[in-house]
């Protein structure tokens, strides 16, 4: 009894700390003291969800002096929650129950739907279109309108971080996933016509981090070692850009985003660095006649430019590569971070949340670069705040599940409901799309009134499915800026 006791404490030890290193932040180190788990900005990184040992929080991002909380619950461990854009839809996922994804309506404090998996869930991904869970080696994409399974893409390469992007662009709704767990090989696949797209050798390393930029025509990459970061077109998989963030050390990309117009890509690390890269055409130095009166000084430009037609490759590539346009010199290393750029009061800020329960916002000059400058600091793990003289200023457990969800080796691993409650939910769910009036449905468990009082979860409104407190919630259907 001892033993199966000791035996059962261990694997609970081992999945959590193999949950509280695989969310939108790096998996090296943490800040156990902040009890935060999970940060990431929504989709226009207009908000900020945080899940914590107690529940999780939505913040909104409208201001730099204050920081609002829209929301909180305190039921449980969350290690995952993902905001769709400014509606009241929500994705979580819980430590108790890591095989279990719920959707909520958060206003109202109800849950829409749950479904389980037969493996850990180690990152969900939506936009208006749709909802993907990530499994170890599997992904599942979801129509967001009614949750139903479109399709699996099984045996995926072992992708024990749940490393995968989803472009926040319905039209061009591209799912980026690692294609290799050897080298830095990036699958493409179309999440709407539900087939592989293009595969981008990106790195000769395993892959650490993606991106997409807002329209999803172009995707970020870094490797394990985390020295080149390049931009990629995702039609044809041309390179379009390379960085070199550093050339010292190895170190962990955590964070890989672009700016909601895609002229900058910032990157975070484990390390107290944060680089922001300028993504324009290098222009061209006009051609000048060295001065036999410049010395030694035009001598060596000369050969420096005859250099480049007998350097190896690998030497002129690093002559190549871009460098930071700005940085960010964080107070920590070593913590989990995630970042994003966007405006807030009509000013370009860089925001990182951090596993130490704080948001850090800067100030970007898009003209000069250089160091950002911070200008304010915001608790996360819903401790009052103090202002400090540094601080600157500016104007339900799912253990019999998991028997259950097993399956058979010769069957395509589809998720089920984790229970008979749930399977009713969903069931009433189909009857509302199928134009069912509430009445005519028996034995639902959850009423079905709630499925009215949501507003459209897509650009366009559909005759059924999710629906919000009204339409306005939804912000304009995002343009398109590259």
């Amino acid at each position: 009894m001892q033993n199966f006791a000791r035996n059962v404490d261990v694997l609970t030890q081992g999945l959590k700390a193999g949950i509280s290193g695989l969310m939108n932040l790096a998996s090296q180190g943490s800040d156990p003291a902040s009890g935060v788990f999970f940060v990431n900005f929504n989709q226009d990184c207009t908000s900020l969800a945080v899940g914590t040992k107690t529940g999780y929080r939505l913040f909104s991002l409208n201001s730099v002096d204050y920081l609002e909380q829209i929301y909180e619950n305190d039921t449980e461990d969350i290690c995952i929650v993902e905001r769709l854009f400014s509606s009241s839809l929500v994705a979580v996922v819980s430590l108790l129950s890591p095989r279990k994804l719920k959707v909520c309506h958060f206003k109202k404090g109800t849950e829409i739907c749950n479904y389980s998996y037969s493996n850990t869930i180690l990152a969900v991904k939506l936009n208006r279109a749709r909802l993907v869970v990530c499994l170890e080696e599997s992904l599942y994409i979801h129509n967001i309108r009614d949750m139903r399974v479109l399709h699996t893409i099984r045996d995926t390469p072992p992708n024990p971080t749940g490393l995968c992007t989803l472009s926040i662009n319905s039209d061009h709704c591209y799912l980026a996933y690692p294609g290799s767990n050897t080298i830095g090989e990036v699958q493409i696949f179309d999440a709407i016509n539900l087939h592989a797209k293009t595969m981008i050798p990106a790195h000769d390393s395993p892959l650490a981090a993606l991106g997409f930029s807002p329209s999803g025509t172009k995707v970020a990459t870094a490797s394990e070692k985390g020295t080149v970061i390049r931009v990629f077109l995702v039609h044809d998989g041309t390179k379009l850009f390379e960085f070199r963030r550093g050339v010292k050390r190895c170190v962990s990309i955590s964070s890989l985003v672009f700016s909601m117009d895609a002229n900058f890509l910032c990157c975070s690390s484990n390390t107290e660095t944060v680089h922001v890269f300028k993504l324009e055409e290098p222009k061209e130095a006009p051609r000048q006649v060295p001065d036999e009166n410049q010395g030694w000084i035009g001598y060596f430009t000369k050969a420096v430019s005859a250099s480049a037609n007998y350097l190896p490759s690998q030497v002129t590539d690093v002559f190549n590569q871009g460098r930071a346009f700005a940085t960010v010199h964080l107070p920590f290393q070593g913590l989990r971070n995630v970042c994003a750029i966007t405006v807030i009061q009509k000013v370009l800020r860089l925001l990182v949340a951090s596993a130490d329960g704080y948001l850090y916002i800067y100030n970007l000059d898009t003209t000069e670069g250089g160091d950002c400058t911070l200008v304010k600091q915001h608790r996360l793990d819903g401790k009052p705040e103090q202002q400090s003289e540094s601080q600157p200023t500016s104007s339900g457990n799912d253990h019999g599940a998991t028997a259950a969800n097993a399956l058979p080796s010769h069957s395509s691993p589809k998720p089920v409901s984790s229970s008979a409650a749930s399977a009713g939910h969903i069931s009433s769910y189909a009857g509302i799309l199928k134009g069912c009036s509430p009445g005519a449905m028996s034995g639902t468990v959850v009423e079905s009134e709630k499925f009215h009082e949501m507003a459209t979860a897509t650009e366009s409104p559909p005759k059924g499915g999710f629906r919000f407190d009204d339409d306005s919630e939804f912000p304009p259907v995002t343009q398109k800026t590259e």
